[in-house]
């Protein structure tokens, strides 16, 4: 007996020991404190020559503007910008950071780095991309993915807590965007609070909605996720949404208050002339060989962006295209089609695929589908070329916007896309700047309309599309979000 009670003194002695030397550790090395008395600072030494060439770009314009006589420009508003996605593929939190940038304000990009980041981020000294290690296994497999889901969240825990706590400064601030939910807000509010930083949640779509495409709304784990959904964004400082729908959807559901901040087009997209339009048709080699009479235009442009994943049915456009080329059979004023489709994504092969299974079966004819990955520049020259914009989302939540559509109202494009969901009208009036669909018949008749030879329905559409376009990014982000880091004008 005694021995017994020796062996457990030792073995609880043991443990105070270790779990008193961890806590130890883990104090000493918590990551620093933000303080308003300490500010982040910019000095020439930071500005090399190329930066002052490119000074509206760099900062350094804005440097010299406001910089004290000591040549130091104290920067007091500093944001850590978090999304756990791929930078290059998502441009709201990219314009969140060139917006905070270009008012003076100093940012950490924190994200993967799969794609090309806008070049106007990579410019700018006001903005530092710290890059996150991605999950090294990814799975389509349903049981796989409900196997190695744990894993990929520790993972990203880790990635995302070192980058936040140790690869960058404290900030002010921290945007983070919303999905992906976990294990996002759970590090970022671990964070705020050791760091004294305050917690702002964009809110794009719910992550809760998007799980449940996958696995099924009642599924246990998609009803754990909606939980710690609304309890980890509840005491964030404030939120935004992108739309007037979803801030309504929050207020309901969670008492959460948010801000509403439309998606609107960036400064590069931008309406083409007719001239421009052509030098870049002529380049692509989608066209070569082709008897296309770029001229005339005897034949239609439609461009789709797409993430190749669940919420978007690419199957709607394909079988549209399908009834599409019947239809021109019997109807000599519908022109043959180009349809040029943008992105990456899990379900990019199953698809293509399925375009060469038709095409095969002589399905598609006089219709040309071709798949394209482009920088940020050229995407901007497609979408201002093309005659009609094509959007497959469908919205997990009813209440979220696809962003693609405001880009392509930035180059004065109209847009067909799917309307049945709750948000829809938000961003595009029916008959004025776009048209809806609900299904594979719709949209082929949208097309049969917008293509039957006679072009004022095509002309006022994309009128509407021009007048959308002339409120841009920063018209609407710098009274809310301007305003709430109180950034100067």
């Amino acid at each position: 007996m005694d021995i017994n009670w020796l062996l457990v003194w030792e073995l609880t002695l043991t443990l105070a020991v270790i779990t008193s030397t961890a806590v130890t550790i883990f104090i000493f090395t918590l990551p620093s404190t933000y303080s308003h008395f300490h500010p982040h600072k910019a000095k020439e030494a930071d500005f090399t020559e190329d930066d002052k060439k490119r000074a509206e770009l760099s900062g350094y314009a804005y440097y010299q503007k406001h910089k004290e006589a000591d040549g130091v420009l104290k920067v007091d508003a500093s944001v850590q910008v978090v999304v756990l996605g791929d930078i290059g593929r998502s441009p709201r939190m990219q314009y969140h950071a060139l917006s905070i940038a270009d008012h003076g304000g100093h940012v950490d990009l924190v994200g993967y780095v799969d794609s090309e980041i806008h070049p106007d981020v990579l410019a700018s000294r006001m903005i530092n991309v710290v890059p996150i290690p991605p999950f090294p296994y990814a799975t389509k497999s349903k049981m796989l993915f409900l196997l190695t889901a744990p894993l990929k969240v520790l993972w990203q825990f880790q990635a995302l807590y070192h980058a936040l706590g140790y690869r960058s400064k404290a900030a002010k601030w921290m945007l983070v965007q919303n999905p992906p939910s976990i294990p996002t807000l759970l590090v970022a509010q671990l964070i705020c609070f050791f760091r004294n930083t305050r917690l702002v949640v964009d809110w794009h779509n719910f992550g809760y909605s998007i799980l449940a495409l996958r696995l099924g709304p009642q599924h246990p784990m998609v009803k754990v996720s909606e939980w710690y959904e609304g309890v980890l964004s509840r005491s964030a400082t404030a939120h935004f949404a992108v739309t007037n729908a979803m801030c309504r959807v929050l207020k309901q559901k969670w008492g959460i208050e948010a801000l509403p901040l439309h998606d609107r087009p960036a400064r590069h997209l931008q309406p083409l002339s007719q001239e421009r339009r052509l030098g870049f048709l002529r380049t692509r080699p989608e066209l070569k060989d082709q008897d296309f009479d770029l001229e005339t235009r005897s034949w239609r442009l439609i461009v789709s962006s797409t993430s190749w994943t669940p919420d978007e049915d690419f199957s709607v456009l394909l079988e549209a295209l399908v009834q599409y080329a019947i239809a021109r059979e019997g109807n000599e004023k519908l022109p043959r089609l180009w349809a040029v489709i943008t992105g990456k994504g899990p379900e990019k092969a199953h698809y293509m695929s399925r375009i060469e299974q038709l095409v095969q079966e002589g399905k598609l004819k006089d219709i040309i589908i071709a798949t394209a990955w482009l920088s940020t520049e050229d995407y901007a020259s497609l979408l201002g070329s093309a005659d009609l914009g094509i959007s497959l989302h469908t919205s997990s939540s009813g209440v979220d916007l696809p962003m693609k559509v405001v880009d392509m109202f930035g180059t004065g494009l109209p847009v067909a896309g799917w309307s049945k969901f709750e948000a829809w009208p938000e961003l595009v009036k029916e008959g004025e700047n776009g048209r809806g669909f609900q299904s594979a018949e719709g949209l082929s008749a949208v097309l049969q309309d917008l293509f039957d030879g006679d072009d004022r329905e095509l002309v006022r559409l994309r009128q509407g599309a021009l007048r959308e376009c002339e409120r841009r990014w920063d018209d609407e982000w710098m009274p809310v979000a301007g305003q709430l880091f109180r950034l100067k004008h």
